[in-house]
């Protein structure tokens, strides 16, 4: 599987969490000037991913883009959780092609994981585009999930030359939010 856009890890904030994540890593540093907020804004949003990749979860909804490969087996997106599933398209060099409805299907299961298959002819590559995230601001983040997120911004700011180790206080603020798989699950 391959993320063209924004998949998980990959946090880009909008302009509101933007704002909001830079208001709370400053006020952890005691920072009360603005000459550092692009930096505290790209070490938040690398401590948000840090923490999806943790959590096994998309945190801020987000459109996402994959591509998997062309088959009539179910495959799962590699995001999770998966809100809505927008278009499924044929990809062939740099050409993008939208399927019929009637050549795929869809699915969102009871855990919020998303589905594809193909149903008519099978291209070697098909695209998803689709729509994840458990939280639609950055404010709805449950507070250990976003104070372990600042916690890490806090700690990449003042030890830009990583001397330290992140503080264990981090993944125990994550820890009981993980979600954890033993096996892909797979369908038939």
């Amino acid at each position: 599987m391959t993320f063209t856009t924004n998949g998980p890890g990959e946090m880009t904030l909008g302009t509101a969490d933007r704002v909001a994540a830079v208001a709370e890593v400053k006020a952890a540093l005691r920072v009360a000037v603005a000459d550092d907020d692009a930096l505290i804004a790209a070490f938040a949003e690398a401590a948000l991913g840090l923490a999806e990749r943790f959590l096994g979860r998309v945190l801020i909804l987000r459109a996402m883009t994959e591509r998997v490969a062309g088959s009539r087996c179910w495959q799962a997106l590699g995001a999770t959780p998966v809100m809505a599933i927008t278009s499924v398209s044929a990809v062939a060099g740099d050409d993008v092609t939208p399927l019929a409805v009637d050549d795929y299907a869809i699915d969102l299961d009871a855990e919020a994981n998303g589905w594809v298959r193909v149903t008519g002819d099978v291209p070697d590559v098909v695209e998803v585009s689709y729509q994840a995230g458990w939280i639609a601001t950055w404010p709805l983040i449950p507070a250990p999930v976003r104070q372990g997120v600042v916690l890490l911004a806090a700690h990449l700011y003042t030890e830009r030359d990583a001397s330290e180790p992140p503080p264990a206080a981090v993944t125990a603020l994550w820890r009981p939010f993980r979600r954890m798989a033993l096996a892909r699950e797979v369908r038939a």
